[in-house]
């Protein structure tokens, strides 16, 4: 036997107990991984590098109990029966071990209903909806990146602190954007009793009518907006309220995801300043865990990280670590690894909840600026996932009993 500790060459995210590198050592493990690949390039490009980086510091320190890692990635084209497809194809085919992956919380939750079918481990990585982890939670799914009501619950302080009580609301009308939209009523109505809710937008993805959206929303006279769009969807919003002087430094926005380089970077003099975002200010985290991480990128790359890239960075970090814990990637072997599952990653240390199998990873909250041209996260503070969760009883009354045996 022959102890391979993994901890220098993982720039010590993580460290790997006793590894057998006799046994099985030309062997692989299979992840078969899914995505969006071609209709989300800006967080999924990024996303792949991380995965790519994490497999590469992995198989250098020896692999996971003597097996290097292989990635198998095939393209879901945003289509809830294209991902099922391809879910099959890596199974059967393929020959995977582990599923991980999906981008849309419909893609995410139609895996999510798959690996309950056919009784295989799957480690949702960024689609956002609640319903992966409480009402549509199974067994078999757990998710790594914090929820929409995590995320919601992130800001509705900040939103309180704002005294405003007629909001306004855009979002992306598919599951994402509305669950984060019934989140946010419900917790701002909780906190602030007389609030009102004045107009409400709900764009199809990818196909927002900008300029009618912002008339629609100016035309209620709200004294508040809550964003819920990103991506392309999110840019042309914020063309049109700068045309029509809609986003002033009278009208506060508090807005989801937008803090994120992926979005935010493309608005470049654009950037509507004093927004309250959450997002990944890359350029401003001096934590030991993150500046090894983003070192080890820019070796790489030559390039800096993106959110897409923590969120595929850790999820392989995570899938490394719940194999070395079961010892196997048996299913239920996995299910009881992953179930309390420690771990570090470049936001610090993450634990997978045993009650809605949701992982505590968090996110950065901070307020819109302008540098140099480009948009910049200020005023930025860490939010442990941990800190934003409901209570245990909610969850035992969202999620269903049969989804925790």
């Amino acid at each position: 036997m022959k102890k391979i500790v993994a901890g220098a060459q993982l720039a010590g995210l993580l460290v790997f107990g006793s590894l057998c590198a006799a046994a099985s050592a030309d062997g692989v493990i299979k992840i078969g991984e899914l995505n969006s690949y071609k209709t989300q390039p800006a967080f999924l490009g990024p996303y792949r590098n991380g995965m790519e980086l994490a497999v590469e510091q992995i198989n250098q320190a020896g692999g996971i109990h003597g097996k290097q890692l292989q990635l198998i990635i095939k393209d879901d084209n945003s289509n809830p029966g294209d991902a099922v497809r391809a879910a099959q194809e890596l199974l059967s085919r393929d020959k995977v071990d582990v599923l991980t992956g999906t981008f849309l919380s419909n893609i995410g939750l139609a895996i999510t209903d798959f690996a309950k079918h056919k009784k295989v481990f799957f480690l949702a990585s960024e689609p956002l909806t609640d319903k992966i982890v409480w009402a549509d939670g199974n067994r078999y799914t757990f998710r790594l990146r914090n929820s929409t009501y995590m995320q919601v619950a992130m800001l509705v302080p900040e939103a309180v602190k704002l005294q405003k009580k007629r909001w306004a609301i855009v979002y992306p009308n598919y599951e994402y954007g509305q669950s984060a939209v019934a989140t946010f009523k419900t917790l701002m109505k909780q906190a602030q009793p007389d609030i009102e809710f004045v107009a409400e937008q709900a764009t199809p993805l990818g196909k927002v009518d900008a300029g009618a959206v912002v008339q629609a929303l100016a035309d209620a006279k709200p004294d508040a907006v809550f964003n819920v769009l990103f991506a392309s969807d999110l840019a042309r919003l914020v063309r049109a309220g700068s045309q029509r002087n809609f986003f002033g430094s009278q009208l506060p926005v508090v807005s989801m995801l937008t803090g994120e380089p992926e979005y935010l970077d493309p608005l470049g003099e654009e950037t509507p300043e004093g927004w309250i975002v959450t997002g990944y200010p890359w350029y401003a985290i001096d934590t030991p865990e993150h500046q090894r991480f983003l070192q080890a990128h820019q070796d790489k790359y030559k390039d800096y990280p993106r959110l897409g890239t923590i969120i595929g960075y850790s999820t392989i970090l995570s899938l490394a670590a719940g194999i070395e814990k079961a010892g196997s990637t048996d299913t239920e072997a996995m299910i009881q690894a992953f179930r309390g599952l420690e771990l570090m990653t470049p936001f610090g240390p993450i634990t997978y909840r045993t009650q809605d199998q949701q992982s505590t990873q968090g996110a950065y909250v901070g307020v819109l600026a302008k540098k140099d041209g480009k948009g910049i996260m200020t005023q930025i503070r860490y939010v442990d996932g941990k800190d934003v969760q409901p209570t245990d009883e909610q969850v035992r009354q969202w999620r269903p009993q049969a989804a925790n045996q």
